[in-house]
């Protein structure tokens, strides 16, 4: 056995994310992992059992590993814990404004500051002006009587299944909102639906004969109670998401519905004990002006969504605020965390001068979203979106969409045991197309293995999948899926302007045999030809860009990927995925690498990952000479906005001074200085 004492030094402890981090390392070795904290022991591949140790930032912490790969299990465990194990504050501290202590303070002895005023923790800033809808939970009816442990396990694995699932959507929400740290939330809870230690419990109460719906309540009460009672506010505050998901499982295991809360006809400000993570990722916007809770903290996974979604948040304001008289007019201020019950006039008049501030800008951006986005000196960029499905075209249609960058058609085929048929894909297909018109509409072929597995096509164990059998690999691996999607694309291609995109491209080869199916099929039909383009996600394709350029119509770079193999890091991994930044010279080198080889064949290049949509990177690809920036849906309306703000020229002169910086930091700070 070999022991480790070694002290937590990233900023709010072994909460979800971290503990998730230090869980996945521990699970890739044989040996036993144990983590002790003062009188407590926990095990280390189980994330609920870490969370209850409450080892906030500055613990001292014993690690004990035992079995044939135990020196390195510890060397990497005691590598991630000493880099901070991925923690990455998602605090926002000038909105907040208040310290841990501070916090801890207030959630303690929530105050009052006079008569009809409630005093919160701001979560989400905001101005939210209307009536209070008071909202609570009905109770479940747990059925006590066991129909026997097998069937009562069963019922529990089907549920679990229902509830990852459900889990999934919401994760790819909160990616659809460019929610990415946000999206990674619901990683955690799948996490925990897998935890060793709560399926055990679970599983010791249904050998005593209760029944799995109450093996589920007991197990998951007593575990968060146990982090409720931690001091540290971070770590009591995943109380709440075990709640979440031991009661979203509960109500599957029961057949009661879950999804949105049901609200009036007319917009309110919701008033509630509490909100789930995932009650408020399902709220809609325009029926939900804010949210008042009496529990909770800035640091819950609530507050981050909140303030991801833009929707005002007040929390921790105490128990009075359930007294409050639903219909109540009320002003809550999710800057400064207050809540205003029947206001004056006047009180009304200021708030709505301070809300109509903000929601004119917004109002302002949305109003010219569907004009095009052309630099102070002329140039134009055409701004597109991301998608993953009809309801998303219609919305990225009235946010201003001059098209669709990347159709991610993964959603066809994850969740499933067989293949989408021809039929299927046809139908989907052809409802974007004639949904967008004359515009143009990218779609990626199935984007899958890696971290997409799919039940229905068999590949080998791989060491490392995202280096292995993904993307277009899996596609010529699998020509039968593939050919079946071009048939389905080319016979929906005269419902409007479709491009077809091949994904993870690193040679000519893979492009000639991509291009040879869709030239077989075209012949088969009788179809017109269609425009067709590959993603550079791999360096060796922006390398080679001027060798590729003659073959296809078009590039469109994805980020997010080109940056994880130019830095060789896994950008799903807890530790190094904060050193992942698209604007490292490196990546921007490969970016205008790509751009020359397409220019010099009179081809175009899109920009499709999330540095398209990052501010500070706009200016950066406008003068590298990207000529189409592809975002998230409801960041158009501000990526155009920056883009006539700017001059190309000036851009020009930023992106050659960014190609000389040696690291990401530079360039942002030459970005800071340029503003």
């Amino acid at each position: 056995m070999k022991k480790l004492e070694i002290v937590i030094e990233n900023p709010t402890g072994l909460h979800a994310r971290p503990a998730k981090t230090f869980v996945n390392i521990a699970k890739k070795f044989s040996s036993d992992v144990f983590v002790i904290h003062n009188d407590k022991r926990a095990k280390g591949k189980s994330l609920i059992s870490l969370l209850t140790l409450g080892a906030e930032t500055g613990a001292k912490i014993q690690i004990e590993v035992d079995g044939a790969d135990e020196d390195q299990a510890l060397e990497a465990i005691k590598e991630a814990i000493e880099s901070g194990l991925g923690e990455e504050e998602l605090i926002q501290e000038n909105e907040t404004r208040m310290t841990q202590e501070s916090i801890v303070d207030h959630v303690q002895d929530p105050i009052t500051v006079k008569e009809g005023v409630f005093s919160g923790i701001p979560a989400s800033p905001g101005v939210a002006i209307g009536t209070v809808f008071q909202f609570k939970r009905a109770d479940l009816v747990i059925e006590e009587k066991s129909s026997g442990r097998k069937e009562e396990k069963k019922r529990l694995q089907d549920a679990i299944k229902t509830a990852k699932s459900q889990l999934k959507h919401l994760n790819e929400q909160m990616l659809e909102y460019g929610a990415t740290q946000e999206a990674a939330i619901f990683d955690v809870h799948i996490e925990l639906l897998s935890d060793e230690e709560i399926l055990d419990e679970i599983d010791a109460q249904l050998e005593r004969g209760q029944s799995a719906a109450k093996s589920l309540q007991y197990v998951i009460d007593h575990k968060a109670k146990v982090l409720a009672g931690l001091s540290d506010p971070v770590l009591s505050g995943r109380a709440a998401d075990l709640y979440d998901l031991g009661y979203r499982v509960l109500r599957n295991m029961l057949g009661e519905e879950v999804g949105s809360i049901e609200l009036p006809d007319t917009p309110v400000v919701i008033f509630a004990r509490d909100l789930s993570p995932s009650d408020t990722v399902s709220l809609d916007p325009g029926k939900v002006l804010g949210f008042c809770t009496s529990e909770g903290g800035p640091t819950s996974h609530t507050a981050i969504i909140a303030r991801a979604l833009s929707i005002p948040a007040v929390v921790g304001a105490g128990e009075k605020i359930l007294e409050v008289v639903p219909g109540s007019k009320v002003i809550l201020d999710g800057k400064v965390g207050t809540v205003l019950v029947e206001p004056s006039a006047e009180q009304v008049k200021q708030a709505q001068v301070n809300q109509d501030q903000e929601r004119s800008r917004q109002e302002r951006m949305l109003k010219i979203a569907s004009e095009p986005a052309v630099t102070k000196d002329g140039h134009r960029i055409e701004v597109v979106a991301n998608i993953g499905g009809v309801a998303d075209a219609e919305k990225a249609l009235q946010m201003g969409a001059e098209g669709v960058g990347l159709l991610r058609t993964e959603f066809l085929f994850l969740e499933r045991k067989t293949p989408p048929t021809e039929n299927e894909q046809q139908e989907v297909y052809s409802k974007i197309l004639e949904m967008m018109g004359r515009f143009p509409v990218i779609v990626r072929t199935f984007d899958v293995g890696g971290d997409k597995p799919i039940p229905y096509i068999q590949t080998p164990p791989e060491e490392n999948p995202f280096l292995g059998i993904r993307g277009i690999r899996l596609g010529l691996a699998n020509p039968e899926i593939l050919r079946e999607q071009i048939i389905a694309l080319l016979k929906s291609a005269t419902c409007g302007n479709l491009h077809i995109m091949f994904p993870m491209i690193s040679d000519i080869k893979e492009i000639s045999e991509a291009v040879q199916i869709v030239s077989e099929i075209q012949e088969e039909l009788n179809a017109d030809p269609v425009k067709l383009g590959i993603m550079i996600e791999v360096p060796s394709a922006a390398l080679l860009a001027d060798i590729l350029a003659p073959e296809i119509d078009f590039f469109s770079i994805g980020t997010n990927d080109l940056t994880q193999y130019t830095l060789a890091t896994d950008r799903m991994h807890g530790v190094l995925s904060k050193n992942l930044d698209g604007l490292h010279p490196a990546v921007l080198r490969l970016i205008a690498q790509t751009v020359q080889g397409a220019h010099q064949y009179g081809k175009w290049v899109g920009v499709c990952g999330e540095l398209g949509a990052d501010p500070a990177a706009i200016p950066i690809l406008v003068g590298l000479g990207v000529d189409e920036l592809s975002v998230s849906v409801p960041a158009i309306p501000e990526v155009k906005e920056i883009i006539r703000e700017i001059s190309f020229d000036e851009a020009k002169e930023i992106a050659q001074k960014a190609l000389k910086c040696k690291t990401a930091a530079d360039v942002r700070a030459l970005l800071n200085q340029s503003e």
